[in-house]
């Protein structure tokens, strides 16, 4: 008998990631299952909700709401440039994902949504921020031991 998922737990997991319509926009199940340490937010913490108390072999299908998910689509994550200050970005076409530089070397991921001749809109909210998704879980194996999976990548990389 397995032991039930709970924080902190590393596990094997399976999903598969719907929007509300059935469109699938993610799933392991070609790719094989991600190692998850529960309660870290590794995917939403939807997610880490969802798993606690699942055991090896169980499945389950989750709806999340935004807040449980990637979050609201906020319109102050919409960003405008000048292209007159900024005239490199005027070869930049709507759909381009396009990473700005943040403070403390980090960077933080953008779509362009619109280019005209004086300005340039960023969209910095999620893809699927402010949407309602389903996820189908498999719990594909708990209890994973750290210096196992590490032993495991080092094997992998040579």
């Amino acid at each position: 008998m397995t032991e039930q998922v709970k924080d902190g737990d590393i596990i094997r997991l399976h999903y598969t990631g719907r929007l509300a319509d059935g469109e699938i926009f993610d799933s392991t199940r070609e790719r094989g299952p991600i190692v998850l340490v529960v309660g870290t937010s590794q995917l939403v913490k939807g997610i880490d909700r969802a798993v606690m108390g699942m055991k090896t072999g169980d499945t389950k299908t989750v709806h999340l709401t935004p807040d449980q998910a990637y979050g609201e689509y906020l319109q102050e994550n919409i960003l405008e440039f000048s292209l007159h200050s900024m005239p490199h970005l005027q070869n930049f076409k709507v759909g381009m994902q396009i990473k700005l530089p943040l403070q403390g070397g980090r960077a933080v991921s953008t779509r362009v949504i619109e280019v005209t001749d004086s300005l340039i809109r960023l969209d910095a909210n999620h893809p699927l921020a402010g949407k309602n998704l389903n996820y189908d879980l498999e719990v594909v194996e708990t209890g994973l031991d750290p210096s196992r999976l590490y032993a495991e990548a080092v094997v992998d990389e040579t």
